[in-house]
């Protein structure tokens, strides 16, 4: 599925597989499979305690420079496939945030050049996750259960899971279709009242090829529309540490006011990155498979009955155009909530009614 659908790689293509060696069992299935369809793999695994090593050890000169083989990937390959199997899913949680800063800042042309290609299609590129202790003692289950969720969130227990992706894409197409072009949008929900106009973007069905699982649907703001208050009701997650209840006001585009019950001080560093005061996408979760908080951001901002907002950088895709080094979502509970587009109430209760 992930080979033959998600990443939709032909004969030929070059495709580089990042991991960690726990993943190992799905890697070498997928090598497989990559090999049987006349692709080019090559593998790219971390090891335990390497990332903590960097931000401790590295000087500032370091935490700026981009290795040309970093380059050489993005500019030449034409799949990437980024297999999460995190050995710890805290390991950067006391990293000074200046440091992650400045490594990201200094990765904002690489990022740039990626999603360009994305948005010229001469790239594709999946994310999925290889459940792990970490990773499952994160959102409180134990290995057994952290799998059974993963699965049953990708569908895997269907009889033909490439199957139900496509009905998926089907379903939320229809969405996606009557959303683009629509000049204005409002979220209203409990502690939040905030519109936003979508007028000459689009919005973009994602149907379990960019990630695995998947099930959302977004758009980018016109940079200058976006206006109103938002609470975001669970916990923000920027390189493993978290920010509690997220408060934004935000006028003519721009967050002018922010604060935050845990983790404010962070929050400031975020906003101190370029364009991270703007918008770079606005969405709705739809994977009733997803109902449990994990705090990873690839089954989060899929929880069916959920909206999220990234600021920083827009892709390009949907005709955004705000540039960042961060796209950093926050995620907000609507089953309380409505949204309206050009006044037509086209959502309630967690659920869309068109």
């Amino acid at each position: 599925m992930i080979v033959n659908y998600s990443l939709e790689i032909k004969a030929c293509d070059k495709l580089l597989i990042n991991s960690t060696y726990l993943a190992e069992p799905l890697l070498k299935e997928i090598y497989k499979a990559a090999l049987k369809a006349g692709v080019h793999p090559e593998l790219k695994i971390s090891l335990n305690g390497t990332e903590k090593i960097f931000y401790d050890n590295a000087s500032d000169e370091q935490l700026k420079y981009v290795s040309p083989a970093s380059w050489c990937y993005t500019e030449n390959y034409d799949a990437f496939l980024h297999v999460l199997a995190p050995f710890d899913v805290k390991e950067l949680q006391d990293v000074e945030p200046v440091k992650l800063q400045t490594a990201t800042a200094a990765r904002a042309e690489l990022k740039k050049t990626y999603v360009k290609r994305w948005a010229e299609g001469s790239l594709n590129w999946t994310l999925c996750m290889f459940p792990t202790e970490s990773a499952a003692g994160e959102c409180g289950m134990s290995l057994a259960e952290f799998e059974e969720f993963v699965y049953s969130a990708c569908h895997l227990y269907q009889d033909d899971p490439i199957s139900k992706w496509k009905q998926v894409h089907e379903q939320q197409q229809h969405i996606a279709d009557y959303l683009t072009g629509k000049d204005n949008i409002r979220y209203v929900g409990p502690d939040i009242d905030i519109t936003f106009s979508s007028k000459e973007r689009k919005w973009i069905n994602c149907d379990g090829h960019r990630n695995m699982p998947d099930g959302e649907i977004f758009t980018s703001p016109v940079e200058d529309s976006v206006n109103g208050n938002v609470r975001f009701s669970y916990p923000g997650i920027y390189l493993g540490k978290e920010i509690e209840d997220i408060t934004l006001e935000v006028k003519a585009g721009e967050v002018v006011k922010w604060d935050a019950a845990k983790g404010k001080e962070l929050l400031d560093k975020i906003f101190e990155i370029e364009g991270a005061r703007r918008f770079g996408e606005a969405a709705v979760g739809t994977n009733t498979g997803i109902d449990k908080f994990t705090k990873s951001i690839l089954f989060d901002e899929k929880i069916a009955g959920t909206i999220h907002m990234a600021v920083g950088s827009a892709p390009p895709i949907t005709g955004g155009k705000n540039e960042s080094a961060i796209h950093w979502d926050m995620i907000a509970d609507m089953h309380a909530g409505q949204i309206y587009a050009d006044n037509e109430l086209i959502y309630e209760n967690g659920r869309f009614i068109i």
